[in-house]
């Protein structure tokens, strides 16, 4: 690990021990939002660390053909989170679109998004920071630190919190990219599953009717339509009826 903190270019001893234990998240959680939730945890301890004042982190993370995912250091971070996606508004939504940093400073008089700093306001915290992940895929994902006060996220604080989203990236573009694997692997299982439920069930049809596959086929197709069920339901209601299993089974080499 000291290796690859080296060819990253981090020379400081806490902000290698920061990507080390941002790294350590990966195999130490056991899902896409666990991670996610541990990188928010460590993002609220490490801007708590730098302001010296209470910061709730939240992420959110958009994946191509997937549903949004937000996760949090507390349940405010998610909720005012989840309110700033619902509006459609706010410096999270604005560092998304533009790629770069964003700073409501003061809810009392920062006039671009009223009702989600009237929001912000009601919930005890006076600025936010929405600080953008370079995920170099077709995923986008964009960090909000909640301060309960105004003032907190000075030009120095706004670069640690860039170069904590930067580490941050860097590591969820691997997180990705293997539960984008596992995901391929598991949707590969499941349809290769469900092609052995139909395989099975043509084979069933075959040696009662004696027939060719293609006029096993059109009969499982005749059937599907006319009872209005799934090909692959209906074949595995045969395969179970003639095997007495649950369902046909599909062996796999790991």
């Amino acid at each position: 690990m000291g290796a690859l903190i080296l060819l990253l270019g981090m020379t400081s001893e806490e902000n290698a021990d920061d990507f080390e234990r941002l790294h350590a998240l990966i195999s130490g959680t056991a899902d896409l939002k666990a991670f996610l939730d541990g990188v928010t945890g460590f993002g609220s301890g490490v801007m708590t660390r730098v302001t010296g004042s209470r910061i709730e982190c939240a992420v959110t993370l958009r994946r191509s053909k997937r549903s949004t995912t937000i996760a949090g250091s507390s349940d405010d971070a998610i909720l005012l989170d989840g309110i700033e996606q619902r509006l459609g508004s706010g410096p999270c939504v604005e560092a998304n679109r533009t790629g770069v940093t964003v700073l409501l400073g003061d809810v009392s008089s920062d006039r671009r998004w009223p009702e989600y700093s009237r929001s912000l306001g009601e919930a005890g915290y006076r600025s936010v920071l929405g600080v953008p992940l370079d995920l170099e895929t077709d995923s986008a994902a964009v960090l909000n630190f909640f301060a309960p006060a105004a003032g907190l996220f000075t030009a120095d604080t706004v670069r640690d919190a860039e170069l904590f989203a930067d580490m941050a990236s860097r590591v969820l573009r691997l997180t990705l990219r293997i539960v984008t694997a596992d995901q391929l692997s598991g949707d590969l299982k499941s349809a290769m599953e469900g092609r052995t439920a139909i395989d099975v069930a043509s084979g069933i049809i075959m040696a009662q009717n004696r027939c060719s596959q293609q006029e096993a086929m059109d009969f499982l197709l005749r059937a599907s339509s006319t009872r209005n069920i799934k090909l692959h339901s209906l074949c595995q209601d045969l395969v179970a009826h003639v095997s007495g299993e649950k369902k046909a089974h599909t062996h796999f080499e790991d």
